[in-house]
């Protein structure tokens, strides 16, 4: 597939093979069977890999997917509002907010405006930009529509952990504590320990479309998932 072809299209169940051996994209299994293909990024130590998955870059069709499953999923939570991650989470959640009936949605941002203050703000990063060292902040004048309601903290992707307990952490700077954590993808299961260390409460609380688990190098140079 050439790069710009990823993400456009759901496939029917059985579409492609899963469970073996993959080449140049990993085959991910939404619930009722159907089938996402996700290019296949090799980690730095060359021996590992992950299916990537890129929001804003996907079809509408695509996004309405996963932006359907994941309220579905959180819809039982009764949520008054969704909070977003910077920066492809934002895609996702305003698309859950619409989902959900909501006519707006609360983006948190990294980008600082002069009327923002540094209390509210943590640091951030990310497993795609690893490098760049930047602050997650919230907008003052947000904060009426998010004390006391029932919120859904929404990113794209959960990976390291790392953005999403920043997004946790300027929360509770703001004495708001999510319902529930929504992602379209769980990448790997590396998250796990962070979100824990965070708060006991938190794995339970989160919730994706699909899942996807790190992979590794075959002896013929392809992709398989490790053993179960």
């Amino acid at each position: 597939m050439a790069p710009h072809d990823f993400w456009q299209e759901i496939d029917p169940p059985g579409t492609f093979a899963v469970g073996g051996e993959f080449a140049s994209f990993y085959v991910a299994v939404l619930e009722d069977g159907r089938q996402l293909r996700l290019p296949i990024r090799v980690l730095a130590d060359g021996s590992h890999a992950l299916a990537s998955l890129i929001v804003n870059q996907t079809s509408f069709a695509v996004l309405d997917t996963l932006a359907e499953g994941l309220a579905e999923k959180i819809r039982p939570m009764r949520i008054d509002v969704v909070a977003g991650l910077p920066t492809l989470g934002l895609t996702l959640a305003a698309a859950v907010a619409q989902k959900l009936g909501h006519n707006r949605y609360v983006p948190l941002g990294t980008s600082r405006k002069f009327w923002y203050r540094d209390e509210l703000s943590v640091a951030l990063s990310s497993i795609t930009t690893p490098t760049q060292q930047k602050r997650l902040y919230i907008d003052p004048r947000m904060l009426p529509l998010l004390e006391g309601r029932r919120v859904a903290l929404i990113d794209d992707v959960i990976s390291s952990g790392a953005s999403i307990v920043a997004g946790l952490d300027l929360l509770a700077a703001c004495g708001i504590e999510p319902v529930v954590i929504g992602a379209a993808m769980l990448q790997s299961d590396r998250w796990r320990e962070r979100l824990e260390a965070a708060g006991p409460q938190w794995i339970a609380r989160t919730v994706g479309v699909f899942s996807t688990p790190i992979l590794e190098r075959t002896a013929a140079g392809r992709w398989k998932a490790p053993p179960a």
